[in-house]
């Protein structure tokens, strides 16, 4: 099967992600397609997360850290020149939504050729080494086709994920570790003595040859797709629509009277509801979960609803809540909102 691939010549993760969406919505693009991109010091936080929350927002702004929103699930992640990302987009009738081990197999395959022989896929969506993670993955899927992206840390500075992001202390607990720092590696020391010193350029050079099962990038060049002015034009719109939109990016919220949050082994949820009169009159769910539906949908049924356990149990009886929140127990969501 021929893979396309893009090497994003932009450090803007607004621009790189705005360029990501467009080639997922382009038809006439054949698939499956790779991507990667570098970008300068940002943090990206996913789909349903609360931003104001997740990030230090007077650390951000002073040390000039670029901060956007994804499509896809999941949680926030820094970045700077020295992490990777790569993306695949590939046809959602052929992919299982949440096998983040068979999606990102070419890459463990690649890292494991060059040097990093432990390199595996755990829990639900991370790519470790010696039990330290190295690659956050996240899944969106629309209009039959699906694609996974994550990073890969080849030189990040590691400093910079704990000052620029509040990683709730449940989450920090639920793994049984003391620190975000503690959970997370650079790729550098287990590359093979021959890669110690290559560039992130370079790494994704060689990741690319790997995947493409060539010996020069002069042959893989060959799979490259360039973007045409027509194509840079149509991401312009995207990336002033979304990833460069405060709203999109931040959002706006009421005042919530009630606050239900909770860590499963599949991510958190946490659900804010403003309550008047005994009556849901607004709901956002917040968190770290993947679901191949929009939660907002969810937060429509429920708006109106009385706040009684009935009640929500009788709203939500033809739901299927795995499409909103996969791999969390139904009854568990139930009881977090009803209890």
């Amino acid at each position: 099967m021929t893979v396309q691939y893009v090497a994003m010549k932009n450090f803007d993760i607004r621009r790189n992600l705005a360029t990501e969406q467009y080639l997922m919505n382009n038809d006439d693009l054949k698939l499956p397609m790779m991507l990667f991109y570098i970008e300068k010091s940002c943090v990206i936080v996913g789909r349903n997360q609360n931003t104001i929350e997740e990030i230090d927002q007077k650390y951000c702004r002073d040390h000039d850290v670029t901060i956007t929103r994804r499509l896809s699930g999941g949680g926030a992640m820094y970045q700077d020149l020295g992490n990777l990302c790569f993306s695949f987009i590939v046809d959602a009738d052929h992919h299982r939504f949440g096998d983040f081990k068979t999606m990102v197999a070419p890459i463990v395959s690649a890292l494991h050729e060059i040097g990093v022989a432990g390199a595996e896929v755990t829990g639900r969506n991370d790519i470790v080494v010696d039990g330290k993670k190295f690659s956050g993955n996240a899944m969106y899927t629309r209009g039959g086709k699906t694609f996974s992206h994550g990073t890969l840390m080849l030189d990040v500075d590691t400093d910079e994920v704990t000052k620029t992001l509040n990683v709730p202390l449940d989450k920090i607990q639920s793994k049984g570790i003391k620190s975000v720092r503690s959970r997370v590696t650079n790729l550098r020391p287990y590359l093979a003595p021959a890669y110690h010193d290559i560039t992130t350029e370079q790494f994704r050079d060689l990741l690319v040859m790997r995947v493409l099962g060539v010996d020069s990038m002069e042959e893989a060049q060959k799979h490259q797709y360039h973007l045409t002015p027509e194509d840079e034009k149509e991401i312009d719109k995207i990336e002033e629509k979304y990833y460069s939109n405060w709203d999109w990016v931040y959002g706006h919220s009421p005042n919530f009277t009630v606050k239900k949050r909770q860590h499963f082994n599949s991510g958190t949820i946490d659900a804010r509801i403003l309550v008047e009169k005994g009556k849901i009159e607004n709901i956002k769910f917040y968190g770290d979960f993947f679901g191949t539906d929009n939660v907002q949908k969810l937060e429509d049924l429920l708006e109106g609803c009385i706040f009684d356990e009935a009640k929500i149990v009788e709203a939500l009886k033809d739901i299927d809540l795995n499409k909103y929140f996969q791999g969390i127990p139904r009854q568990e969501v139930i009881s977090l909102l009803a209890n």
